[in-house]
């Protein structure tokens, strides 16, 4: 088993580029917000730039691994998956670290993830296949929730930003729900089954397996009660969103 991968050329050319994301985001595109919400807003654009790409190249990555499972070894296309991921969340690492240190659920929730993409790619070098999966169950809600943010911060100020909230909360609410509450818990079941039974151990240490299981059950538990909580703190309107003219017009197109 190879321990350890000392070239790292993909990750270093991906660092600068999420780095360029956030500064022009926050300089520029989102000058005129707010300080607070400008940083805000800058964290949701770089995430907006990792979560929907990440979320396309897991997919193709996967797609093109000719032998699935959750103990093959990496392929190149996966690994640099892995990189561009890992470069997204060292950076949102160090917006934290700066801006938000009070903030010790979102950082200890980076410090975990980078621990889990980084001993699968850099120590390992298999079990990309479940790390890619659970990577796409991640953030095939993260264009939602990144638009929602952007617009939860802004809707005290801007009429619109108020009503794209009000129009994004209920499919933002139900995809969640689904993809945190059922979809990822059953595939984390069967990824660690498949863990539990040894047949990863010549090539998956035991005691990595074992705390990407904890990171990975210990996220998605945080995710529910997350999700949980929004429904009990900003219930949403679904008669409201219903009768919305968004969704005429979506129902008069359709039909």
């Amino acid at each position: 088993m190879e321990i350890l991968s000392t070239s790292i050329p993909d990750l270093v050319r991906f660092l600068p580029i999420f780095l360029s994301i956030y500064t022009i985001s926050y300089l520029y595109i989102f000058r005129d917000w707010k300080r607070k919400s400008r940083l805000e807003a800058a964290s949701c654009a770089t995430s907006l730039c990792h979560g929907t790409p990440a979320l396309l190249m897991a997919s193709l990555s996967l797609l093109h691994d000719q032998n699935p499972s959750f103990a093959s070894p990496n392929t190149q296309f996966q690994n640099r998956v892995l990189d561009y991921s890992i470069a997204y969340f060292i950076l949102d690492l160090v917006h934290y670290l700066i801006f938000y240190p009070e903030d010790i659920l979102f950082i200890l929730h980076h410090l975990a993830t980078l621990f889990v993409f980084v001993t699968c790619r850099y120590l390992v070098s298999h079990g990309a296949f479940a790390i890619l999966v659970l990577l796409i169950l991640a953030e095939v809600t993260s264009l939602l929730q990144n638009i929602w943010t952007l617009a939860n911060s802004r809707r005290g100020e801007v009429q619109f930003a108020a009503k794209v909230y009000a129009f994004l909360s209920p499919p933002f609410y139900a995809l969640y729900s689904l993809v945190r509450g059922f979809i990822g818990p059953y595939f984390v079941y069967t990824m660690g089954a498949f863990y539990v039974s040894g047949a990863a151990d010549d090539v998956i240490p035991r005691w990595v397996w074992a705390s990407w299981m904890a990171v990975v059950v210990s996220a998605i538990a945080v995710s529910i009660l997350w999700i949980w909580n929004l429904f009990l703190s900003s219930p949403v309107d679904v008669g409201g969103w219903l009768d919305s003219d968004y969704v005429n017009f979506f129902l008069l197109v359709w039909w």
